[in-house]
């Protein structure tokens, strides 16, 4: 599961529901949770949707890198 995933799956959405949120289509959030670059600027949507969901959500959480 990518960080994208977790991410969406712990704020209890799904990719409509991201994407609505997040004012995108639900084919981007796929494409991100299958491991497409997260633009910064999306980023920044979802830390602050995060935020006012009393989530805390950091960039080094989404662009986390797995060890190899």
């Amino acid at each position: 599961m990518s960080n994208f995933q977790k991410i969406r799956s712990h704020l209890g959405l799904s990719q409509a529901g991201l994407a609505r949120a997040l004012g995108m289509s639900q084919p981007n959030i796929y494409k991100y949770e299958k491991g497409q670059d997260v633009p910064p600027g999306v980023a920044r949507k979802l830390i602050e949707l995060a935020a006012k969901r009393g989530v805390s959500l950091t960039y080094d959480d989404i662009y986390q890198v797995k060890n190899a």
